[in-house]
């Protein structure tokens, strides 16, 4: 009688789990479990990043050019969306630490709303590079036929350019197969700032390479456009997989909201068992610092290596 007694009084903790003893131990159990995963989505996004600093490394105007068709309007924007999400997610967990249960739905619905925010942006963006022709697989953007004129289908230009260029001067798209497109913009801030490449990088953007008797560069002629535009695709495959896999693990990360709402709903998260709460935490600032290190790489650095020469 005695020892049913001690399994009852054991088995009702709230929140306690038959195969732990305490709840102590299945505290930290679980966030061993969520570090483990953390330590290897950091893996995962480590090796985006190494692409990225790879080709960047080896294709700089390229990738600059491509950074500067990206409005970081919309990047600064979803950061700051992200950093506030961060604050209220943890709000949530400190209500719940708290017992406060009106609190902690606020709290929930709040860093969910931010995160709906944050992919309506991303949707934003990426409609319009699907309208002006920077998905980078040949057949996949806008087909727009010569003659037609659809408002949202103008040219794009690079931010450097794009507050010096008059209204007048863009120019609706014509692309009857949806290929992969680059401006005329892109050819001249290559070509403003080729003193930075070296030789090699200049015979992989340029036509007519003439080599002198000693056997080094003696001259250039244009810009060859495919070679460019090949390499600027680059800077968008990456992109769109680093952004996409981002958004979806944002995705999943409401999921998991929606899963919070309800039980904080019911009242289930309180001062003596809020440890969901705190570990579906860790994994949402997780993707908002994965994001805050997108933000910087993908829309500014290419802003900032432009517009200061290269220095």
């Amino acid at each position: 009688m005695a020892e049913h007694t001690h399994h009852d009084d054991h088995y009702h903790q709230p929140g306690l789990q038959h195969q732990f003893d305490d709840m102590d131990q299945q505290m930290d159990s679980v966030t061993l479990g969520m570090w483990t995963f953390l330590a290897q989505e950091i893996m995962f996004f480590g090796g985006l990043f190494t692409v990225y600093l790879v080709f960047r490394s080896k294709y700089p105007l390229a990738f600059a050019a491509g950074s500067n068709h990206l409005d970081p309007f919309w990047g600064g924007l979803n950061t700051l969306v992200l950093i506030v999400s961060s604050l209220t997610m943890a709000l949530a967990v400190f209500y719940a630490q708290k017992s406060n249960r009106n609190m902690q739905v606020i709290m929930i619905i709040l860093t969910m709303v931010f995160g709906t925010v944050f992919l309506g942006v991303k949707a934003i963006e990426y409609t319009g590079k699907y309208q002006h022709g920077q998905i980078p697989v040949d057949g996949w953007n806008m087909r727009i036929k010569e003659g037609e004129h659809k408002e949202e289908a103008r040219l794009t230009l690079p931010f450097e350019v794009r507050a010096e260029a008059a209204e007048s001067d863009e120019k609706h798209i014509v692309n009857p197969q949806g290929k992969f497109l680059i401006s005329d913009a892109d050819l001249e801030l290559v070509q403003k700032h080729q003193d930075i490449l070296t030789e090699s990088e200049k015979v992989g953007y340029f036509n007519d390479v003439r080599f002198g008797p000693d056997g080094k560069v003696a001259s250039f002629g244009e810009i060859n456009r495919e070679k460019l535009s090949g390499k600027i695709q680059i800077f968008f495959w990456i992109y769109f997989v680093m952004t996409g896999l981002h958004a979806l693990h944002m995705i999943i990360g409401l999921g998991i909201m929606l899963w919070l709402l309800y039980m904080a709903w019911k009242g289930t998260y309180s001062a003596e068992f809020y440890s969901p709460v705190e570990i579906s935490g860790l994994y949402w600032h997780f993707v908002d610092i994965v994001w805050i290190f997108l933000f910087p790489l993908l829309y500014l650095l290419g802003r900032h290596f432009l517009a200061g020469g290269g220095h």
